[in-house]
């Protein structure tokens, strides 16, 4: 007797367990661990994970399996592990952690139809349910509830004339391509040539194209070669001298590109310096962790390409991760015009279709390196002989969904697995991973030097606050105002950097002082040129512009802060000779449209790229010679003891834009509070400085990586119900944990409403708390019956990267 351990996809904490089903016969051969399998759950089907094979259970009477859906495991071994470790790492459900490791083209489609239990069935039912079957024997459920008979309905599923089935299917959508071959011999050929009358001139051009061509052909092209159409070759099918048939082919998204093979770049002292121990532990199959401290421009990436070369060579695979889909264009251009087809890609800004065929180009062992973001770090390789995080300290290699993973983690504990080096890079390492590296934990290599010997750019910091009071009330400073000209006059081109979206932050009456807020969140709606609209970046929410004040009647409504529209507009007016792209989450809503503005841009298309944090890093453009800060305060009064880190980083990422290649290159950062610490270090570029003053602030206030942290938020549309809900859990945690555990809270959370839904959280700080996992998970138990309704939610994150 073959029994299937299965875990079923139904995320509750009663069904996160495995399920026994036994293994029919006919399926005895392909069910094995991590295929994916439909199988019967209470009235429905559902898809399972087969997590192993047994011979026995302790179950008297088992279900069956109906069946499979992969022919071949989709999780490997050491991935079934990992989500082992996921589910207890990150406390989430086991199918929320092995979903997260598939493309979602493989995520299952739950179908519920209406059917006749047999023909007979048909002439006993109510006329006006016959009338819907009349020559099927199956109803969707839409087109049930859409006849608007819910009764009769009922009524004949409970005199057994009719059922309802469940179906589960993938999503998937293979693309295929019509062919066409010849079903005869080349003799055959000729006398069926030779049989077919002279007035069907099109069908004997293309059985003399096989005469001379017998290989299989497009349909696409033989009508093409032959000028035919269609009918032609329908013809000749059916008189069985050719065949048509679909094939399968791979959505390719770089089909249009060309990419020019390049060869290895010779490498600088240090460079190579820091590529010897890195290939040493490639060759040795030592799982050594490295962390790649390169200033902005030292040529981090041609190490992460050699090194990668090493793998090949060594007959193994390669992941490379890279935090933002802006970063991925100029990526993997590098990646493959180095490795050529030996590159997948992985990322958000692939169609579900081409996400699932670069997944199935790296399931079938088909190429050595995929390049992609956070989600890229699970890719089914077998042999992995390197893993590379590019710019580590980055917040968005952090799940905030279930199950919350980091990136970096899933990455350390995959080198584990596969005995092989983990490097991180980056110019800003997080203060963990270089409190780590300091320690030892981690392997430090340095790159202090940029590329072709060229400098750091020419900071300046210039005070706002002076601006306004010598009657400067532009958005622009004299000096940034002067270089932007200079540098349109010499036909050199620009980065203005600010961190938002949008014309203005809020809309505020200044007769009554209100600020338009969302309705459902505690957050001001920010104002939309293009349609004159009023937007929530949280919750979608969207109204239009009042052309008065809807509190007081006035007319005296005006927009306040700085958006990116806004910066454009205001371009339009003081620089009208400027030809600017603008870059942020509107204008790349696209697909593609991230590589189509980039490309203008490299092109010489436009003078001044203004964007949000998307063009921050890793953007490597020679004739960018001025950066500009619009608002370097915008994350620093920010409720997060990240808030200095973050702004250091991104000040320090987005002056490394500028003189990467022989122009000299200068940063404008403006701002209101040009004394603070993590300013003026960004400007010096100066990180060991700011590590060692950060970490003081960090060890006073015990945060990480002196202390680790966990996060529970609560959320409920009852403010009281969510206080006390808050107030029960800290409790529980006070009384458990021991007395060097710190529990803020509850305290409402910094956005302490959105979506119509109140927020209160309580952060835990704590050094060694070995039951505080087995702590939340009851937490997560005890309020299961009121988060199975919706109405009350509890998030739980371990070491989280937004305090909002």
């Amino acid at each position: 007797m073959s029994i299937a351990s299965v875990i079923v996809d139904v995320p509750a904490k009663q069904t996160d367990r495995e399920f026994d089903y036994l293994i029919p016969d006919k399926w005895k051969s392909i069910i094995r661990p991590g295929i994916r399998v439909v199988v019967p759950f209470g009235p429905r089907m559902v898809q399972g994970f087969v997590t192993g094979i047994k011979e026995s259970s302790d179950l008297k009477k088992l279900r069956e399996i109906k069946e499979p859906m992969d022919l071949e495991p989709v999780l490997n071994d050491e991935l079934l592990q990992l989500g082992d470790w996921m589910t207890e790492q990150t406390l989430s459900f086991k199918v929320s952690a092995l979903q997260a490791m598939l493309p979602a083209a493989m995520k299952a489609k739950y179908e519920k139809n209406v059917e006749l239990t047999d023909l007979t069935s048909f002439d006993r039912m109510h006329e006006d349910v016959r009338s819907l079957f009349k020559h099927r024997k199956t109803l969707t459920w839409k087109e049930m509830l859409e006849a608007g008979k819910p009764s009769l309905f009922h009524k004949e599923l409970q005199n057994g004339n009719l059922e309802v089935v469940y179906y589960v299917k993938n999503r998937l959508n293979k693309k295929t391509v019509r062919h066409v071959k010849p079903l005869l011999s080349t003799e055959e050929l000729s006398e069926a040539l030779d049989s077919l009358s002279a007035s069907a001139k099109k069908q004997r051009q293309i059985v003399e194209h096989f005469l001379h061509a017998p290989e299989s052909v497009s349909l696409k092209n033989l009508l093409e070669i032959v000028h035919s159409s269609a009918a032609a070759v329908k013809a000749l099918v059916e008189k069985g001298i050719l065949a048509e048939y679909d094939e399968e082919i791979y959505r390719d998204p770089y089909e249009n590109r060309s990419f020019e093979e390049t060869s290895a770049f010779r490498l600088t002292d240090e460079q190579a310096a820091a590529l010897g121990p890195i290939n040493a532990a490639v060759d040795a199959e030592r799982n050594d962790i490295f962390l790649l401290y390169g200033i902005t421009g030292s040529g981090k990436t041609e190490i992460y390409l050699q090194a990668i070369d090493k793998v090949i060579q060594n007959g193994k695979e390669a992941i490379m991760l890279v935090p933002e889909i802006s970063l991925t264009p100029q990526t993997v251009k590098r990646f493959k015009e180095r490795f050529g087809n030996q590159v997948a890609v992985l990322h958000s800004g692939l169609s579900v279709g081409e996400k699932y065929d670069e997944w199935r180009k790296i399931h079938r062992q088909e190429v050595k390196v995929v390049v992609g973001a956070r989600s890229a770090v699970f890719a089914p390789f077998q042999n992995i002989g390197l893993i590379v995080i590019d710019e580590e300290h980055e917040g968005s290699y952090k799940q905030e969904e279930p199950p919350r993973y980091h990136a970096r983690d899933i990455a350390i504990q995959r080198g584990l697995s596969h005995s092989c080096p983990v490097i991180l890079g980056s110019a800003t390492p997080s203060l963990e991973s270089f409190a780590r590296a300091q320690k030892g934990v981690y392997k430090l290599l340095s790159l202090t030097k940029r590329m072709n010997n060229s400098t750091l750019p020419s900071v300046e910091i210039v005070d706002m606050r002076e601006e306004l009071r010598t009657g400067n009330r532009s958005m622009f400073s004299e000096k940034l105002f002067a270089k932007l000209e200079d540098r349109l006059t010499k036909g050199e081109q620009t980065v203005l950097f600010l961190n938002k979206r949008g014309h203005s932050s809020f809309v505020m009456c200044r007769s009554c002082g209100v600020v338009i807020n969302c309705p459902d969140c505690d957050i001001s709606l920010t104002y939309h040129r293009s349609n004159h609209s009023l937007k929530c970046h949280y919750c979608g929410h969207e109204e239009g512009m009042p052309p008065v004040c809807p509190e007081c009647g006035s007319d005296h409504i005006r927009f306040f802060g700085t958006g990116t529209q806004k910066v454009e507009e205001e371009l339009g007016k003081i620089l009208p000779n400027a030809r600017v792209i603008r870059m942020d989450v509107d204008t790349t809503s696209k697909k593609g449209s991230h590589e189509l503005l980039l490309n203008a841009f490299q092109e010489g298309k436009a003078d001044i790229l203004l964007g949000t944090q998307m063009i921050a890093k890793g953007l490597d453009f020679p004739n960018i010679t001025l950066v500009g800060v619009l608002s370097a305060d915008t994350m620093l009064h920010l409720p997060d003891f990240r808030a200095s880190e973050k702004t250091f980083q991104l000040l320090t990422q987005v002056s490394g834009r500028a003189g990467r290649h022989q122009l000299k290159g200068e940063v404008v950062i403006q701002t209101y509070t040009p004394e603070h610490y993590s300013i003026e270090l960004a400007a010096r570029q100066d990180f060991d400085t700011f590590f060692e003053k950060e970490m003081e602030i960090r060890r006073l206030n015990h945060y990480p990586p002196y202390f680790y942290l966990a996060l529970v938020t609560v959320f409920h549309e009852d403010l009281i119900k969510t206080v006390s809900v808050t107030e029960k859990i800290t409790k529980y945690l006070r009384s458990n944990l021991s007395r060097q555990a710190i529990i803020l809270g509850p305290v409402a959370s910094p956005l302490s409403r959105v979506k119509n839904r109140y927020r209160y959280q309580c952060l835990i700080k704590y050094k060694r708390e070995p039951g505080l996992n087995a702590l939340l998970k009851n937490i997560i138990n005890n309020f299961q019956q009121e988060t199975a309704k919706g109405q009350l939610q509890i998030a739980i994150d371990l070491n989280p990267q937004m305090m909002m």
